[in-house]
């Protein structure tokens, strides 16, 4: 018998907010989903999409009755949410996410936990570089990874809860210790957002600084619009991101720019082996990703 919820809060109806609600009002896994947000124009639409049945104001008056809260706003803000409405939560009352970051916001959110309310951390990897629930879907976690992340803290009746709501979604489920979480994800994830947003920012320089005759969509083919298509994803979700990982980030980024500087060496050198030698390298590891069926985002 699939899960289900009774009331289910989901605060911030994004893109993944409200692909969560859209699978869980056509598969009646919840009796009532409500939206809470900012945005009254963006929560309207979540209703007119099937999202959400309706939507509040006020976070309080949303949680109250809820056996589910999904936070799905930026990272930065689960501290300052937590505090606002956790105190209104029931025993028994389930919360998670679906946050990139876990390591050290896991452990905050599970000590702002009443007594009784238990938190699980989730991560579904399933995000497009278009944001807003008009971009959602509820086919959207079809066959991706969703990532969970429980500690000794997290109650097995409620972690397998969650696991069952995101098998329902056709994720595929991953559990990880929410620091490797961080590492993994700070890798193959959170990196090449890096160099997506700084290769933009370069080629921009070099247009603005140097080359004025670069049209940056005029003259280029695929290649840079696939390279870089990830650097038109939500600046705020990223920035929080990248602030919450700072340590992996900061160590990755270290490594990602040797990598450049032996390409430039390389290059300058005129050493057309060793130039061959990396990018053959790199183009065996690139033909291993491409063969996996699962998607990545």
């Amino acid at each position: 018998m699939p899960v289900h919820f009774k009331h289910v809060a989901i605060i911030g109806v994004g893109l993944i907010g409200g692909s969560l609600g859209m699978i869980l009002r056509r598969k009646a896994l919840a009796d009532h989903v409500v939206g809470i947000g900012r945005r009254v124009e963006n929560l309207k639409t979540a209703v007119a999409l099937g999202a959400i049945d309706r939507y509040v104001a006020d976070p309080q008056e949303g949680v109250r009755e809820a056996d589910l809260v999904v936070l799905a706003t930026p990272v930065d803000t689960y501290e300052r949410h937590l505090q606002e409405w956790a105190h209104c939560l029931t025993p028994g009352t389930i919360v998670s996410d679906v946050g990139s970051v876990k390591g050290t916001l896991v452990e905050r959110s599970e000590a702002a936990m009443p007594a009784g309310v238990h938190f699980v951390g989730a991560h579904p990897i399933a995000g497009k570089e278009k944001t807003g629930v008009a971009a959602g879907s509820d086919q959207l976690f079809k066959g991706a990874r969703c990532i969970l992340t429980p500690t000794p803290r997290t109650d097995a009746t409620a972690l397998e809860r969650v696991r069952q709501l995101w098998e329902e979604t056709g994720s595929m489920i991953l559990t990880m210790e929410p620091h490797l979480h961080d590492q993994i994800l700070g890798a193959v994830s959170h990196l090449p957002h890096v160099a997506a947003f700084a290769l933009m920012n370069a080629l921009s320089e070099l247009r603005d600084q140097a080359l004025p005759s670069l049209d940056l969509a005029g003259h280029s083919g695929g290649g840079l619009r696939d390279t870089t298509r990830i650097a038109a994803s939500s600046p705020e979700m990223w920035r929080d991101i990248f602030l919450w990982n700072r340590d992996n980030m900061v160590a990755y980024i270290d490594r990602y720019t040797g990598a450049l500087e032996e390409l430039k060496r390389l290059i300058k050198a005129g050493d057309g082996a060793g130039i061959e030698k990396a990018l053959e390298r790199a183009k065996g590891e690139r033909e291993k990703l491409a063969s996996s069926t699962v998607r990545h985002s």
